[in-house]
């Protein structure tokens, strides 16, 4: 065959196109630069969830609803470019959930990972295949996928908390099963902290009960734990130019990632640190627990600043170039996709200008 003359060819290309159609197919030449990109291109955009509206809503909600009918009593935090399919990022879902004194929110189950990291209130829990944690601020409280799981309060006041799960990535993937417990409350299991005591010294049972599952054992980090570890390490470490001092969240008994699809750390920026630019592959979600400053993130060119303040969330997607500046002593909580990335091979960074 000799090459086509395009001039004399566009007439029937579109009619062969339409031939097409009828055989679910399409001509890939059509869409070949649009879908390998020269870098990742993606429809979701920076953007900041302040904590005084959130807030204000959420309690208006506890008027409105009870955990009960909800099941979860969630407001969602939607990246704009992705209004109405639970997005923040393009692979993790993040929302706002609340629970009053008294209420239990019903047991169930899902293949999706879950993440609490609590907000505000006091003498709530969370029961993982009926192990008892209860929440205080700055914990970051692990649901592995397919555990059994609830949420109480035996407080005295509203208990708050964000929710990360990798929801959007395991849609994607069309693996979403979800299981309601016959009852409200999960029967008790080990003693409340038993996961911590277990495997988070150093140590792991030399015989049984090793843990057969993908997530750490540990079901809770408690923020006080972790903020001193910072705190001291703080004195004696260099700072890193890009992410001032930040550790990740591990799972004990492996040294991965304390979760199979969600990468969790906590960063701490000293007052008046100023970031260089940073990019990666992974979407990241951000959550202000102390502190305040701003990411300055290159959106297509454009330059946006997210001023951030205590209990404020934001996101920065894939790729694109960011940096943090702190105002004070800061700490940030992250979570974002890379632990996929990695064993998928694709995560990237690109640090600097280079």
């Amino acid at each position: 065959m000799a090459p086509p003359d395009t001039a004399d060819t566009t007439s029937e290309r579109q009619a062969f196109n339409e031939e097409i159609k009828s055989l679910s197919a399409a001509p890939l030449w059509d869409q070949y630069h649009g879908v390998l990109t020269p870098e990742p291109e993606v429809k979701g955009v920076p953007h900041i969830w302040k904590w005084d509206g959130i807030r204000e809503k959420m309690l208006r909600a506890g008027d409105l609803i009870t955990a009960k009918e909800a099941e979860r009593r969630v407001l969602m935090l939607e990246n704009p470019a992705y209004a109405g399919e639970a997005k923040a990022t393009e692979t993790l879902f993040s929302g706002i959930q609340m629970i009053l004194p008294g209420e239990v929110a019903p047991a169930h189950r899902h293949t999706p990972n879950a993440l609490r990291l609590i907000l505000e209130g006091s003498g709530g829990y969370t029961s993982v295949n009926g192990e008892k944690t209860f929440m205080e601020f700055g914990d970051y409280i692990i649901t592995p996928n397919w555990c059994w799981h609830d949420h109480g309060n035996e407080g005295d006041e509203p208990v708050i908390w964000q929710d990360i799960l990798d929801l959007p990535l395991v849609r994607s993937i069309g693996a979403i099963f979800h299981n309601p417990y016959p009852e409200d409350r999960f029967p008790a299991g080990p003693p409340e902290g038993d996961s911590l005591v277990r495997y988070g010294s150093n140590m792991v049972p030399a015989e049984g009960l090793a843990p057969d599952r993908l997530a750490s054992p540990i079901f809770s980090y408690p923020y006080a734990r972790s903020r001193e570890t910072l705190e001291k390490l703080a004195k004696t470490t260099d700072l890193d130019p890009y992410h001032g001092l930040k550790m990740e969240f591990i799972d004990p008994t492996t040294g991965g990632a304390a979760m199979s699809s969600i990468s969790t750390f906590l960063q701490r920026l000293p007052k008046g640190f100023k970031g260089e630019r940073y990019q990666t592959t992974e979407g990241c979600i951000f959550t202000c627990l102390e502190g305040g400053g701003r990411a300055v993130v290159d959106a297509g060119g454009t330059e946006t600043i997210i001023e951030f303040r205590p209990k404020d969330v934001f996101c920065v997607p894939c790729w694109h170039p960011f940096r943090l500046e702190a105002d004070e002593d800061t700490y940030l909580f992250q979570g974002t996709d890379k632990v996929v990335q990695t064993k998928l091979g694709l995560w990237r960074e690109k640090r600097g200008n280079a």
